[in-house]
């Protein structure tokens, strides 16, 4: 299948640019289509992007890439229940209400501030987030927040003994040899993050500040890598008998909304409708994103470095949308 106007809204992306450049594919009947444009960083000197194999820093696409499939896992194996209290595993919470669910669903409600947080220490942080309150929005609205899957890693530690990034590397990276995929990458291979002339180059290192604090506790964020290995996890959702990680009966729910009250949420993804196709899709703040039509068995791979070399960049936000309505569009245009 032909993605012309998605290909050209992209490069857009980068002539205006937007981006610096893009690693991007799509996976459809077809095959796979991979491209390449643009550059590897613009500063302190400016390097093309010459190969498609670089490691890029995934943020939150951590959430649904490991995660995600690490706390499945452990309710295929009995550890766990989705409808447990998280208070089960995490009693200073006092949440007896909130269930795991809830988190992976992002429909929690816990909200509130923690001061001077990017100043705390992984022990600090870890009592100011379990301090936290619920607000009136459990069960009622989602609200995307970090806190949801950095509780979940700590459930998933308290269950286990082991640490969540141990966890998405035995269960996730290994068992879908995602081999190009790690927490803890070599710098030279890894596409830059941020600059400044004080620091130089964020490269290698997570963007994240939580994640930085929390090191392998962090169930938000942290995980490196590249086109390759996120291929082989989205053919692994396409095509469930295939998946060596979870059942056909747990992936065939990531098709379905699973807060319980139509909230627009499935496992870890957002689940959305467009013009009557369902897609799932999942960002990372550092500039990647997923999306999965999983009734066509295809989808979009976006790894960019949005933030390079001054974060957030909000423009990059601004024409996220229409570029992904773009993909979409060309696939509900293929049904007639």
């Amino acid at each position: 299948m032909q993605y012309s106007e998605t290909v050209q809204s992209i490069e857009q992306l980068v002539k205006d640019k937007v981006v610096p450049g893009v690693n991007y594919a799509f996976i459809d009947e077809d095959g796979i289509q991979r491209y390449l444009i643009g550059d590897r960083q613009l500063l302190p000197v400016k390097q093309p992007l010459d190969d498609g194999h670089l490691i890029y820093d995934m943020a939150s696409l951590t959430k649904v890439v490991g995660t995600t499939m690490v706390i499945l896992k452990l309710v295929e194996l009995g550890k766990l229940s989705l409808d447990d209290s998280i208070t089960k595993y995490l009693p200073k919470l006092k949440f007896n209400e909130v269930t795991i669910r809830n988190l992976i669903c992002h429909t929690s409600g816990i909200e509130g501030y923690i001061p001077n947080r990017d100043k705390l220490n992984h022990d600090e942080l870890i009592d100011a987030l379990l301090g936290l309150h619920v607000g009136p929005g459990l069960n009622k609205e989602m609200h995307y927040a970090d806190v949801n899957f950095i509780f979940l890693g700590l459930i998933a530690k308290q269950v286990t003994g082991e640490s969540i990034h141990q966890l998405i590397t035995e269960y996730v990276l290994k068992a879908l040899k995602m081999n190009n995929s790690s927490f803890h990458p070599n710098p030279d291979n890894c596409v830059p993050t941020v600059y400044d002339e004080h620091n130089g180059l964020l490269q290698g290192t997570v963007h994240d500040p939580k994640a930085q604090v929390l090191g392998d506790d962090c169930g938000s964020a942290g995980l490196f890598s590249n086109m390759d290995d996120l291929i082989k996890f989205v053919q692994s959702i396409l095509n469930p008998s295939e998946n060596p990680v979870l059942s056909e009966e747990t992936l065939a729910g990531f098709c379905e909304d699973q807060t319980g009250y139509d909230l627009g949420r499935t496992y870890g993804f957002e689940r959305l409708d467009y013009e009557g196709m369902h897609y799932i899709w999942q960002s990372g703040f550092t500039g990647t994103f997923i999306v999965i039509i999983p009734e066509k068995k295809r989808a979009m791979i976006f790894l960019s470095n949005r933030v390079h070399p001054v974060s957030p960049n909000k423009e990059y936000i601004e024409r996220r949308a229409p570029l992904i309505e773009t993909y979409l569009k060309a696939n509900k245009k293929d049904e007639s």
